[in-house]
């Protein structure tokens, strides 16, 4: 008597399911990174051999009870010019950063930028970025 089973379990595994799965990955990710654009701009910059330079600048505060300060130092509005003139006279390029609080009505800081104007003072304001 032969007792062999017809329910042979076979060990084989079958490749075609894994290959259609694999190119359809395949054509997803090649269409995929055709639609992704990139936003940046390609720039070769220039180079440069020579050293950044410390420039002195001084700083100019307004607080919110209209009191001015150079580097601290606390300066009524009439005394103002003079004591940027004696601060910045020997400096090749004077820069004065004006810091003002939100409150300080704008005819304080024009003041203090009509003074830079008037002796040639550059001015850099500084703000708070959003």
């Amino acid at each position: 008597m032969n007792f062999k089973g017809r329910n042979k379990v076979t060990t084989e595994f079958n490749m075609s399911s894994m290959t259609d799965i694999v190119f359809l990955l395949l054509i997803f990710f090649m269409l995929a990174s055709t639609l992704v654009t990139t936003s940046a701009i390609d720039i070769i910059l220039p180079k440069a051999s020579g050293k950044t330079e410390n420039k002195k600048s001084i700083s100019v505060n307004i607080t919110e009870d209209l009191t001015f300060y150079i580097d601290n130092k606390r300066v009524t509005e009439n005394m103002l010019e003079n004591e940027l003139i004696n601060t910045l006279s020997n400096e090749e390029k004077p820069t004065i950063i004006l810091r003002s609080e939100k409150t300080v009505p704008v005819q304080y800081v024009v003041t203090v930028m009509d003074i830079a104007n008037r002796n040639k003072f550059k001015v850099v304001l500084a703000v708070t970025p959003n």
